[in-house]
């Protein structure tokens, strides 16, 4: 169960909540299936608030108790197919009854919907707002693990050609984080996950934060692990009738803060690209003419 049946409400009614609240809510959205199995004596212990804070967070949410909660929960997890193997198999099920034609299209279909949110103005504004932080920044440090690597790898790429002191934590040989042992305030991480989220990002991020270097979260919800940590959160939608969630639009995130940051340097930028050409013609770097068949 990557979210639970209360996930939607908690995020519409986040903001309205008291501190303690929002500490219980935030434990009932990263650990659904915890919600299911655990008392409410041991939920509070490690949400860190009182067992009366989950009950007053379940009547804030409109139900009698924090039992009603759980029995949401439970009731999800059963009916629910849980982890990538899981998914695969429902996938497949589908899949063998509309054809595969109808997933390709499902999946396009939605990857097409998911995008065109991100031009809906509060997500146009966050983007701008953004891309402003990246381009004041001195240093920009990314990061993504697993299946969120690509589009911040891609996000680095980007900023390096049009001149951007970017730096990609890709944690080759374990030494990943090390780089932001000169980070500052001037500096600012970018940091893609989503459910599942990677421990270790959000451990880095953690880490960053506590040097007091700002962070730009592109994650999948506004009250997920990095949200709570960012100064500024692009949410980026992930449900996909795959077995694997989508990061498509995460991918698109990256490209267009790339675009905007390097339009924003202008000349800086076309210098630098400039620079880019010479040493790719330099190198013969790109091919020039199509291949003829023997």
């Amino acid at each position: 169960m990557q979210t639970g049946p209360l996930a939607d409400p908690i995020v519409q009614a986040f903001d309205m909540m008291s501190e303690q609240l929002q500490a219980a809510a935030r434990y009932v959205l990263n650990q659904p299936r915890d919600v299911a199995l655990l008392s409410m004596r041991e939920q509070a212990r490690q949400a860190g608030v009182q067992p009366a804070t989950m009950t007053r967070l379940a009547k804030h949410l409109g139900l009698a108790g924090y039992e009603d909660v759980r029995q949401l929960y439970a009731d999800a997890m059963r009916n629910d197919v849980t982890g990538f193997a899981g998914r695969v198999g429902a996938q497949a099920k589908s899949q063998k009854l509309k054809g595969d034609h109808a997933l390709a299209a499902d999946m396009l279909g939605g990857i097409a919907a998911q995008v065109g949110q991100l031009s809906q103005p509060a997500a146009l504004d966050t983007l701008v707002e953004a891309a402003g932080r990246l381009s004041a920044a001195r240093r920009i440090y990314c990061l993504g693990l697993r299946s969120s690597h690509s589009p911040a790898w891609h996000l680095h790429y980007i900023l390096s050609l049009a001149g951007k002191h970017s730096i990609m934590l890709d944690a080759v040989g374990g030494i990943g984080a090390d780089a932001l042992g000169s980070a500052t305030a001037d500096d600012v991480l970018v940091a893609a996950s989503v459910l599942p989220y990677t421990r270790q990002t959000i451990e880095i991020a953690d880490y960053a934060g506590e040097a007091g270097v700002p962070l730009i979260a592109i994650t999948d919800s506004p009250v997920a692990p990095l949200a709570q940590l960012a100064a500024c959160t692009v949410v980026v939608p992930t449900e996909s009738p795959s077995f694997l969630h989508t990061m498509s639009p995460a991918f698109v995130v990256a490209e267009v803060l790339g675009a905007l940051v390097a339009g924003q340097a202008g000349d800086a930028a076309g210098a630098a690209l400039a620079g880019v050409d010479r040493q790719s013609a330099a190198l013969n770097i790109h091919l020039k003419t199509r291949m003829k068949r023997p």
